[in-house]
């Protein structure tokens, strides 16, 4: 099914800008179900501390993952996302202020997205090509602007609530119980995630499954 919205925007950038046509296909939350990975996805506002001994894990266990980055976060920690970059993770956009895109026009959700994308790729260097809408919230104006941006919508399979939950156990359980190939993990820097991490990553890892970004799991690199 394709879905047209005939909207035009002046761009935040400058210049004009139509509203696309999308597919269902512009949002993910599974990546291949015979491709014997699982996807690691951390949203991220807050903690260069955390992220950066989630860092140090993930290169413990040789495993990568996909950060989807605040703009204004990463305004003010430049040095923290580039590290994520240069360690083998893949960046993704988690809008530019943490609103609530569901709620939002055509017009609001390209000029909410566009300058978080633009600002990653200035510090990485690469097409930023996902995004995460804060909190799951999105609506067909979302998809819309995220396909004329040439990006994919990206959800979760898994929701491990560590912002609200600080049990490492239900955290991990949350994350790997009847854990299948091609899943979507979401996390945030948190301690408790911290915390369960490594458990999370081994049992991955003695299930017979490896970790790739969320482009690898969806057969894109």
């Amino acid at each position: 099914m394709i879905i047209v919205l005939a909207v035009s925007l002046v761009g935040f950038f400058g210049g004009n800008a139509t509203a696309v046509s999308y597919e269902n296909t512009n949002l993910y939350s599974n990546g291949k179900a015979d491709g014997g990975a699982v996807s690691l996805t951390f949203n991220v506002y807050e903690s260069a501390e955390n992220i950066e001994k989630i860092l140090t894990i993930l290169d413990e266990y040789k495993a990568k993952a996909t950060f989807f980055i605040g703009g204004s976060w990463a305004d003010d920690n430049v040095d923290c996302v580039r590290e994520i970059y240069k360690r083998g993770h893949e960046l993704g956009s988690h809008g530019y202020f943490h609103k609530d895109h569901s709620k939002m026009s055509y017009d609001a959700n390209l000029e909410e997205i566009r300058p978080s994308v633009k600002l990653l790729e200035m510090i990485c260097g690469k097409k930023i090509t996902l995004f995460a809408p804060p909190s799951g919230a999105f609506c067909e104006n979302t998809l819309s602007a995220c396909a004329f941006l040439e990006m994919k919508v990206i959800m979760w399979s898994r929701d491990t609530i560590d912002w609200r939950d600080k049990d490492v156990e239900l955290i991990k359980k949350r994350a790997t119980q009847n854990l299948k190939s091609g899943e979507f993990i979401l996390m945030h820097p948190k301690d408790v995630t911290v915390e369960a991490l490594p458990e999370i990553l081994s049992y991955i890892s003695e299930s017979g499954l490896k970790t790739a970004t969320i482009s690898q799991n969806l057969g894109e690199e």
